[in-house]
This record gives structure tokens, sequence and C-alpha cells, in this order.
């Protein structure tokens, strides 16, 4: 019997029956197994298939998963949750634990010049690296002077945008009230110290954070970082890092039921893999992934980067999970995703000490990173989405694949905001995908036409789906792309 048969065999018990002893199964069984050998077949796939085991003398009570309660927000936590975004920088105490860092690891102060200036050297080095093409690139911000120059650079803007995808899963409903995170190359802890962080909006809610780093010395950062703010919040657990990598784990002990998974801006470094290794990495992991948890894939809004998780997330809706946001599949068809640049944005954040420390120089600019932008991905196995879009039967809608049938022609149609604003003053313009395009297509809204009517093309949020009437089509040959001209007599509504 091969293992897939095997796995058939238990989730068909399981659907019979609440509980069973794992012996139990032996009788379907075309092959003898042990209940050891069973157990070990099983083991890994306990979460995917909802169930759990409890070892009883020599065999395995299996029972199926009773699911956590979702964490609704209450009032009084949705108004502290508009005043926690609305901070511009990172708690005190999380800044000075930082500079304590770099200047017990460096022997001297973090503000002495040669201090500054090696930090500089390592921030231009990874800013360097960052913008070439991924089977380029060569740093790694593991060792020395990489780490620290991460912490005064990279780390503040990482850890305020995990507040802003902490909120809106919160607000969708996907926090439970115990839960279980595992996050996947964590480096210094960002997203670990972020969840802390974060969890003292909420009033009851738990949750224990489990992480996997390869590098000795992030463990080393994180583990001094965590010593000092970890304490403040009893609603939260943060476990020791997991030494290894994440593409080899080996016999590394994980959780068998996770219900939130985060690769933050981890997968984009392993250039070397082609996306068919990088979506098995993933799929891996899944198996632990509980039947309502969630899958959080972060990368650099860069373009080369922010279209390979595009590329990435289809191969991995192609494998079985489904995408919960912020795409939008409108006609039910898989996208093209190779020009797919799409990412969010957020509200900048104020620059740390030491940020405004090392700009005291020549370059100032080169030194001071506040800018929130980023890619992201969430995805799930019980093909929950965000956005489940009802297009109204007497909507007449054209998918955007057939745009280029109608250059000059005012057409209407239903697609996802996949933008914020990428335009000026004079003239707004946002993404648009409907899951059909092979080319990219904007809406353009000039200024002086912006009206009641179609002013919810600004205000919408990112990934909202709407219904956009009579629009103008032109084609935009320095992009080989679509504009859809929006004037004052076109109507945009939400669709819900």
């Amino acid at each position: 019997m091969t293992g897939k048969q095997f796995l058939s065999t238990v989730k068909y018990v399981a659907g019979t029956k609440p509980a069973f002893l794992l012996s139990e199964i032996a009788v379907y069984l075309d092959e003898p197994l042990s209940v050891g050998q069973m157990y070990a077949l099983l083991q890994p796939h306990l979460a995917a298939l909802g169930l759990a085991a409890q070892k009883t003398g020599e065999d395995y009570a299996i029972s199926r998963l009773q699911p956590s309660p979702p964490y609704i927000l209450n009032a009084a936590e949705e108004k502290r949750l508009d005043a926690y975004l609305s901070l511009g920088s990172m708690p005190s105490v999380l800044e000075t634990v930082i500079e304590q860092y770099i200047s017990g690891k460096t022997g001297k102060d973090w503000s002495d010049p040669v201090i500054l200036e090696r930090l500089r050297r390592a921030i231009v080095a990874q800013k360097d690296d960052y913008w070439k093409p991924a089977d380029k690139r060569s740093l790694q911000y593991t060792k020395g002077y990489a780490v620290l120059g991460y912490l005064a650079y990279h780390f503040p803007v990482y850890f305020m945008q995990a507040r802003h995808l902490l909120a809106q899963m919160a607000r969708d409903g996907l926090l439970k009230q115990e839960m279980t995170i595992l996050d996947l190359g964590t480096g210094p802890g960002v997203i670990p110290l972020a969840v802390e962080d974060f969890w003292m909006c909420l009033d009851t809610a738990r949750a224990t954070v489990h992480s996997v780093e390869r590098s000795k010395e992030n463990i080393e950062a994180f583990g001094a970082l965590a010593r000092s703010v970890a304490t403040q919040n009893p609603q939260v657990t943060i476990e020791p890092p997991r030494e290894a990598d994440i593409t080899s784990p080996g016999e590394m002990q994980l959780p068998d039921r996770v219900d939130l998974m985060v690769f933050s801006n981890v997968l984009n470094e392993l250039a070397g893999l082609p996306v068919a290794a990088r979506a098995d990495i993933v799929m891996d992991y899944a198996e632990r992934l509980a039947p309502d948890g969630a899958i959080l894939i972060i990368e650099p809004a860069e373009e080369a980067t922010s279209t390979g998780l595009r590329i990435l997330a289809l191969a991995l809706k192609k494998r079985g999970l489904s995408i919960y946001a912020p795409c939008t599949f409108v006609w039910g068809t898989n996208c093209t995703p190779d020009r797919c640049w799409s990412f969010q944005t957020a509200p900048s954040i104020r620059p740390t000490r030491i940020m405004n420390t090392l700009a005291a120089c020549n370059e100032p600019f080169r030194y001071v990173n506040t800018d929130i932008k980023y890619s992201y991905v969430s995805l799930r196995r019980d093909g929950k989405t965000r956005t489940h879009c009802h297009i109204p039967k007497d909507t007449k809608a054209l998918r955007l694949s057939k745009v280029h049938l109608n250059v000059g022609k005012r057409i209407t149609v239903v697609a996802a905001k996949m933008s914020e604003d990428l335009g000026d003053k004079e003239t707004h313009l946002f993404r648009l995908c409907d899951g059909s395009a092979e080319k990219p297509v904007y809406a353009v809204l000039p200024a002086f036409h912006i009206m009641p009517s179609n002013r919810k093309l600004g205000s919408a949020p990112y990934g909202a789906v709407l219904e956009i009437r009579n629009v103008l089509v032109r084609y935009n040959p320095a992009h080989d792309a679509y504009n859809l001209l929006v004037s004052r007599n076109t109507q945009v509504t939400p669709i819900v």
C-alpha cells in the first residue's frame, strides 16, 4: 500500500468516526503495518487531515481537531488598533535594545564614528546587492556587520509593516483565540517580536510563536532582543528559534498544527532555486498547516521580486492552496503573473536615532529607510477568500483579456484594484486585475475628472473589487499596456 492510499484510508475512517485507535486502521490495509509504521506515515499529515494524535500505551488515539474559535475584535479593540496603527515608530524599548546590541557586539558605542562608517558600508553593500538580478545576488544578512546593518536599516520598516499585515488579519477575522505561529527564516526575529507587540492590542487572545533560522548571529541577535522585550506581554510565548536551513530542516521538531505560517523576505533569497523548488518548500511546510490556517508570504516591493512572488503564488494555487488575498480571480481563470508588479503601501515611519545619526554625512538619503512598500500573498487550504466576487447578472462586463479588441471603445469591467496611486496630483493611476489579462491594465483618472460617481477608484482599499462602467480603452505602446480612461461620466462601484 502506498502512503497516499494509507492516508486516504485514514481520511475515510475519520469521516465515519469522531475518534478511533490507529490500530483499527489495520483491518483496512492490504499490507500489514505496525502501529509505529502507521504513525510515522500519518504524523506529518495530521494537521492537513484535521486530526490530532495522542499516544495511549502502545497505540495512538486519533480524533478530529476542534478548531480554535476566531478572535472577533470588540469596539474597544478596534479603537485601540486605530491608535496603534497611527504610531509612526517602533516601540522605544526595542529601538534602545537594538542600539545596545550594536554597542555590545562592537565593543564601542553605536554612535562612535568608526562604527557608524562600518554600518554605512554594510548598508550600502546590502542596497547595491538588492538591485542586482536575483541570480547575481551574493550578500547574506547572516554575519557580522551585515546583521548589524540589517538591524539599523531594514528591521524598523519590516517590523512596522508586520503591524499592518497583522491588523488586516485581525479585521478579516483570521486570528484565533489560541494561535500557533511558525516563522520560517526569522532572521533577528522581526515577526515574533511584531506578534508580541501587536497582541498587546488584544484583550484575551494568546499566541505561541515558533521560528526557524540558520544563522547563529541572527539567532544571537534574536535572543538579545527577545529577552529584553518579550516579557512585556504574557499573552505571547516566543519559543527559542530552531537552528536550521528552511530548505533542509532535517529532523527539526516543529508544531504539528500551525495556524499562521510566515515566510517574510526569505523565499526571494533562494535565487538559486527555480519556482517549482521554492513551491516544494512551501508545500512541505504546508502539511503542518491547520485546516483553517493561513500561509503569509511577504517580499520587498522591488519589481522583479514582487513579480516573482506572483509567479510563486500561482504555482502554489495550482498545487492545491487557495489565494485568500490580495488577488481575486473574478472569472475563475488563472492569471498571467510574469508582468504583475503589485504591491501595497502604508504611511512612512519616523526614522530611528540610528538612521538620523547615520544620515549626518554627505549622502544622507542612503541611510534613512522609512517607506513601507511590500508585496504579499495569503494562502489557505480551505478555499476561503477575502473577496468573494458576485458579478451582477445584468452587468455586461468585459474581461481584461479582451481589452485589446476594444481600443477606442467605451466598456465596463469588473476588476480588483491592485495598487495604490501610481500617478501624481494631476493624473491618478491604478493597476487593475481580474485574473484574465496577459498585459498590464491601468485605470487612469485625471484630477479634473474626479466626481462623486468615480471617487471610489481612489478611496477603495488595495485588493477591492470594483465595477467600472463607461471607460475608454487606450493602448500605451511605450509600456505595452492598456489604459482605461476614467472620466466624469464613469461610474465606479465596489463589488461585495
